[in-house]
């Protein structure tokens, strides 16, 4: 017999061990433990607002006696595309990656160029840019392979549930290798140890059914004939023809923005955030969330979210990585940026989290007379900066958190997951002001909400620049192709309409199936 979607609240080591979880729920559905034979999970929340205990919400499905669960049923039937019609994708992030196979599921053929390497060749580079050896701009945290989340967390969390199915990206991520975790998980996280396998099943699946994925292969232009897309330049002189381009680049690459303002295609300065990476002892953070002095062996690395608004402007956590750790996100010399991931386990020592303030067109009043490019170029000094306030390569800027919010000098600084190195920095003095005080407004709330989140056991990493692009490639709303050229699909994080990997790959799927109606 099967009983469908019970609800229980338990104990944290209840919903871990078997037999004890198995006994509540024999309770619940008046059945005898010993007939049930499996309990599946199909939802599952961590609820720590009591102060005296944490709590764990389920939803199962309950199998007796012989009944047993049906295996997961994936709804992707992929066809054969070999000699199909074609279509360009610029860049093999979430994305574009999406989109592809989107395509062929539609019967439609993918040439996917990306500018970086490989998966696997692409570890070998990030190695090298955490020993701080040396920065390859085309292969990096950001370019390469599955985009800037293959070495970047894979937290798939999305707000865009509320208003959209997203089901299906997790069961492509499931599909390709992800953990059962994601399917049931309230915030699912697939893990930055996880994710290059699975990026690669990914490609393999597009090889298999005739799309084409071609590395370190950049494009320089794209094709314009009498408002229409023909086809891409490459850097080495080739051309590549389709009547349409997904253009799914990514949120750093400038050059791309560059080609596209001097061609005269339309796009428009857009809200983005910068600021820096908080990170605390992992323990510390469990003791404030779980309101305990350890968390046990039953829950998880304890995560937050928090938001304020100071001056007008909002300041909020992003991309918080429990368990996790800051990483180089640099992609040019002579700048500083910074990232934060987690593995699958989150079992580090530290918990990171990005910091960041809104900043809106009308904040860049002195950079008007870039126009469209104005946040770029901002975000570009403020990178700058940080790398002239750090220390060689990529040895970034840190300043004990308790210190910035004071006003005061770090005269030394704590440990910390960030491998190439940190050097005390007055952060509080060469940060652009608007940002600077709103930041310290920012963890003076953060503080109340979070009693102890201000310490000098904590530090600040700078910068975090890349939350999202400060331009936006126009495009019809109903078509989704460029507002005034035919083919040619803006795609994902990098053209303003995606903000993490699941947004992004499910823009890539809208705009797979927008060129498929386009076609016929």
């Amino acid at each position: 017999m099967i009983y469908n979607n019970i609800q229980l609240t338990v104990l944290p080591k209840q919903a871990c061990v078997e037999n004890l979880l198995k006994e509540i729920v024999g309770e619940k559905i008046k059945v005898d433990p010993h007939k049930i034979n499996t309990i599946q999970i199909v939802r599952k929340s961590i609820d720590a607002r009591s102060k005296v205990q944490v709590k764990i919400n389920l939803a199962v499905n309950v199998y007796t006696e012989k009944s047993t669960p049906e295996a997961v049923s994936y709804p992707f039937k992929y066809q054969e595309v070999t000699g199909k019609t074609e279509v360009i994708i610029v860049g093999a992030g979430p994305a574009g990656l999406f989109a592809a196979l989107r395509l062929i599921e539609l019967g439609i053929k993918p040439i996917i160029i990306e500018r970086g390497k490989e998966v696997s060749e692409r570890k070998k580079d990030i190695a090298l840019l955490n020993q701080n050896k040396s920065l390859n701009s085309e292969s990096n945290y950001c370019f390469g392979e599955g985009g800037a989340g293959t070495f970047s967390d894979g937290k798939l969390y999305t707000r865009l549930k509320k208003k959209k199915d997203c089901s299906r990206i997790l069961l492509n991520f499931h599909q390709h290798g992800a953990q059962d975790s994601i399917l049931f998980e309230a915030h699912p996280h697939i893990g930055t140890d996880k994710l290059p396998v699975i990026i690669k099943n990914m490609r393999e699946t597009i090889l298999r059914h005739g799309g084409e994925v071609h590395f370190e292969t950049k494009m320089t232009s794209l094709i314009i004939n009498d408002g229409k897309m023909e086809g891409v330049q490459l850097s080495d002189g080739k051309e590549l023809h389709a009547q349409a381009v997904i253009l799914a680049t990514g949120h750093s690459a400038r050059d791309v923005y560059e080609m596209l303002q001097d061609k005269g295609i339309a796009m428009e300065a857009k809200g983005f955030a910068m600021g820096v990476r908080v990170e605390h002892p992992q323990g510390l953070i469990d003791k404030i969330q779980y309101h305990a002095s350890e968390r046990g062996e039953y829950l998880p690395a304890a995560s937050y979210s928090l938001v304020t608004q100071a001056d007008g402007r909002g300041v909020y956590s992003f991309c918080m990585c429990p368990g996790g750790f800051i990483v180089p996100a640099s992609t040019c010399e002579k700048e500083t940026v910074v990232n934060g991931m987690s593995p699958a386990n989150r079992n580090s020592k530290f918990a990171n989290s990005a910091i960041v303030v809104e900043i809106q067109p009308e904040d860049l009043e002195t950079y008007k007379d870039h126009g469209v490019m104005a946040g770029l170029r901002f975000q570009q000094e403020f990178e700058h900066l940080a790398f002239k306030n750090g220390g060689r390569n990529a040895i970034a800027p840190a300043q004990r958190l308790a210190d910035f919010v004071k006003g005061k000098l770090s005269f030394d600084l704590p440990e910390t997951s960030y491998l190439p190195g940190i050097v005390a920095s007055p952060m509080h003095l060469w940060m652009p002001e608007f940002i600077g005080k709103r930041l310290r407004e920012g963890f003076q709330d953060f503080d109340k909400k979070m009693k102890g989140f201000v310490t000098n056991d904590a530090i600040i990493i700078g910068v975090e620049s890349r939350t999202s692009s400060p331009i936006r490639i126009s495009r019809d709303e109903e078509t989704l192709q460029h507002i005034s050229i035919k083919g040619l699909y803006p795609c994902g994080e990098g053209a303003g309409y995606a903000g993490g990997i699941t947004s992004s790959a499910m823009d890539g799927e809208s705009c797979a199936e927008k060129i498929a109606e386009w076609l016929k």
